[in-house]
Parts: C-alpha cells; sequence; structure tokens
C-alpha cells in the first residue's frame, strides 16, 4: 500500500531558526505548508505524533562510497538502495554517490546504475539525489587510495560531457586537482553543465588553488585530508580554502581530523561554510575486517579503513555519529551542529526545498531520542526508517 504524504504532526520540538520549538506541522504532498504553536489541524489531516521528540532537518551526505556491505564502484541499482535504506536509518534524507577513479567504462557502468535509482522514483530508503566524481582529475602526488594509473593528468572536458549525458544531468558534484592542466579552463564548462566544482587531492599553490576558485570552484574536497597543507611562504590549497568563502569537507571521527581542527575550520570559515561528510566506505556499519573501495583492497581495524600500505582509505563514519561528534567537538547542542549535515550541504548544491523545515520545504525529517540516537526518518513526506521498539 503506498505511504500518504499528507499528515499533521504534531507534539513536536521541530528546530527551526536554531533552536527546538515546539511547534506542529502541516505536511501535505511531501511539502511543509505551515507551522503552528497551537493545535491547527483544519483540514483533519492524518496524525503523527512526536510525543515530544526533537526533529531536525533532514541528513545531506554529499560525499559516501558506500555502506552495509555495498561498494559505490561495484553497486547495482538494488545495491543503492541498499545503502539508502542503511543511510536512513542514520536520519539521511538525500545523498550523492561518490565514484572513486576508475576506468571509464567501470565509471559509466556505475552512473548508469546510479541514474536507475535517481529516476525510478521513491522506495523505502534515503532518495539518491546525484552523482559525485571524486576523480579521475587529481593529483598523483596526493592521490590517497586513488588508483594512480587511472588519474587524468590533464583535463577532459569532453570525458566529463560524456559522464553528463550519461547520468541525464545528474552529475552534481566534481573533484578536480586545480594544478592539473586545464583545470581552471575546465571549471566554468562543468559550472555550465550544473555541476559543482570543489578542489581536492591536490598538491596545487595558492595562486593557482585561487585561480580556480576565481574561476567557480565552490567547495573543497575533504579539506586537510589527501592535500597540500598550509605553510606560512605559500599556503596552498588549504590556505586559499580557508581564506575564501568556498565550502569545505570535513570528515568529522575524530580520526581524519583532530578535534580542534574541526573547531579551527568553524573558526575561520564560520558555521555556514563547513560541511559534514562520512566519505564512508562499505564497511560503514559492520565489524572490522576486509573489504574493498573501487580497485583498492583496504583493512579496518577498530573502524579505521586503510590500504595495506597504512595510507587511510575513506572511513567508517555515518552522518548521525557525525553530528555527535560534531556537538561533542565544539561543546555545542545537536541543533548548532546539525547546520553542518543539513543547511549547508543544501545551501551548497542549490537545493532550496531542502535543508530547513520551513513551509515550502521537503518534509525531511530525523526524530531524535534523548540519546541522540535516530527514531525516525522522513524523506519528503514518506517514513523511510522506524526504529524497532
Amino acid at each position: 500500500m503506498e505511504q500518504s504524504t499528507t499528515f499533521y504532526l504534531k507534539n513536536a520540538r521541530l528546530l527551526v531558526d536554531g533552536a527546538f520549538r515546539p511547534l506542529d506541522a502541516v505536511v501535505e504532498n511531501g511539502k511543509i505548508t505551515g507551522l503552528s504553536s497551537s493545535y491547527a489541524n483544519d483540514s483533519d489531516l492524518p496524525e503523527w505524533n512526536a510525543h515530544g521528540m526533537r526533529v531536525l532537518p533532514g541528513f545531506l551526505d554529499l560525499h559516501t562510497h558506500g555502506a552495509d556491505g555495498v561498494d559505490v564502484n561495484d553497486a547495482t541499482a538494488e545495491d543503492l538502495r541498499k545503502i539508502g535504506r542503511f543511510f536512513a536509518a542514520q536520519g539521511v534524507t538525500g545523498w550523492l554517490c561518490s565514484i572513486l577513479t576508475d576506468t571509464p567504462e567501470v565509471t559509466l557502468r556505475c552512473i548508469e546504475q546510479a541514474r536507475k535509482v535517481i529516476e525510478g522514483g521513491p522506495y523505502d530508503g534515503a532518495p539518491l539525489l546525484g552523482i559525485h566524481l571524486e576523480g579521475p582529475c587529481l593529483c598523483v602526488q596526493y592521490k590517497g587510495a586513488m588508483p594512480e594509473h587511472l588519474l587524468m593528468k590533464q583535463a577532459d572536458a569532453d570525458f566529463f560531457a560524456r559522464c553528463q549525458r550519461a547520468a541525464g544531468g545528474h552529475v552534481r558534484y566534481v573533484t578536480l586537482a586545480p594544478e592539473n592542466e586545464g583545470v581552471p579552463e575546465l571549471i566554468p564548462r562543468l559550472n555550465a553543465m550544473g555541476i559543482v566544482c570543489a578542489m581536492g587531492h591536490s598538491g596545487a599553490g595558492y595562486d593557482r588553488a585561487m585561480q580556480c576558485v576565481h574561476a567557480g570552484v565552490r567547495s573543497t574536497t575533504h579539506l586537510g585530508n589527501a592535500m597540500r597543507l598550509f605553510h606560512q611562504h605559500d599556503p596552498a590549497i588549504f590556505g586559499a580554502a580557508l581564506e575564501t568563502d568556498v565550502y569545505v569537507e570535513a570528515i568529522c571521527d575524530g580520526r581524519h581530523l583532530h578535534p580542534g581542527t574541526v573547531r579551527l575550520y568553524l573558526k575561520a570559515k564560520g558555521w555556514d561554510r563547513v560541511l559534514a561528510v562520512t566519505d564512508s566506505i562499505m564497511a560503514a556499519g559492520l565489524p572490522d575486517g576486509a573489504y574493498k573501495l573501487g580497485v583498492n583492497d583496504v583493512i579496518v581495524e577498530d573502524g579505521d579503513a586503510k590500504l595495506p600500505s597504512g595510507v587511510r582509505a575513506g572511513s567508517t563514519l555515518t552522518m548521525i555519529r557525525a553530528l555527535r561528534n560534531i556537538a561533542s567537538f565544539t561543546g555545542m547542542g545537536v541543533e548548532q551542529a546539525s547546520r553542518l549535515l543539513s543547511e549547508n550541504p543544501a545551501r551548497l548544491m542549490g537545493w532550496t526545498a531542502k535543508g530547513a523545515i520551513a513551509p515550502g520545504r521537503d518534509a525531511d525529517f530525523v526524530f531524535l531520542d534523548e540519546n541522540d540516537e535516530v527514531v525516525r526518518t522522513v524523506a519528503q513526506g514518506r517514513m523511510i526508517h522506524q526504529r524497532k521498539a
């Protein structure tokens, strides 16, 4: 039986304008059409009782390579839905699947499978909102877990245009190394295709990074990881990201970034320019052991994912754990921390219907218990997760 996406949410503490407020919400056809401080179910809609729970905007993960035993680079459409079901239990109401640098054939196959999910309509998991290409136009020196022999040293606009055509326009986000030949010229072309450009996996100096910012780069892939770091004589890509108003991704698992580093980013950038991402791999939600990340073998020990060489290879982080970590790292409540998981990624991607609980927005909700654990997740008015009693 098809779920109704029209209901009246009562007895909730909704996160609105930075604070939890006792408000009811009217949801019609998956959209929030009204908020009220008193009971106002004038249309006699079906009622959902939140029983005083806190309700946050749904989380948006722009950078993930998999979870629950599925690697994006090896995923079928049904595998991607499996990831989405796992993410729903972590409070995610929208995500981009990140395709690791691979052969053109594998990349296009991944795009084909992702497109099936994106265009396939609602299902019982977090909606897949688009595709993130992490590569292949990245720097060899800061390749991280990228297969060196598959990296593109000179920007090829035709390759990205081919990917976007295959995706039906659903490639939303691309990571590029500014120093690679032709990248500054490529950026406005990708922007014209509807793609948000990020800089990362890069040893770029300050001037080259700034050239790319001026060309239209709007984000930085996992700032501080797999990139040239700050030096007083050349602030490098790291300094350019901190100085300008570009967004910066942060993997807030306590391993990729020291808590003090996260606080530094927030101090330098402000709370409106930092994005929490997981960069998770197929091991997220599973025990330690041997896994894959694209073409790479990965070993997970104590939840830490690394290549056999010891190079870190993604994470096992979930978005709800990132929320709790940010709150802990900063001493702020989840009402402030959640901006990094909802409002900021929505603004970066231009998703004006997402990122906040307000009339006219999608009814994307995360219900939390007193321990900041996910009880229920709602995407566009559809319940996609309900914790078992």
